[in-house]
């Protein structure tokens, strides 16, 4: 996941603009991806809180919480056995 590898690489976090235009997609459409893998509780299940949202000043930055830099290593390490 695209997301998921952008955000592992900055541990500090990416401003929500920049994410837009590095993965292509419009705001909306990415607020709606950190909400589904945030902590949103969506059709009565909580997400699996790869990402959290922090307001910065005036900006906004996604931030992969521990459980998603666990995730994404782990498809790391899938992508990179199927690789071989």
């Amino acid at each position: 996941m695209q997301l998921l590898h952008a955000l592992a690489d900055a541990p500090g976090g990416v401003s929500l603009a920049r994410l837009c235009k590095h993965l292509g997609v419009r705001m909306s459409v990415l607020l709606r991806t950190l909400a589904w893998l945030g902590t949103a509780n969506l059709d009565g299940q909580p997400g699996p809180d790869w990402v959290r949202v922090e307001d910065r000043g005036e900006r906004q930055f996604a931030v992969l919480t521990p459980v998603g830099l666990a995730e994404h290593a782990q498809r790391s390490a899938a992508q990179t056995l199927q690789g071989s």
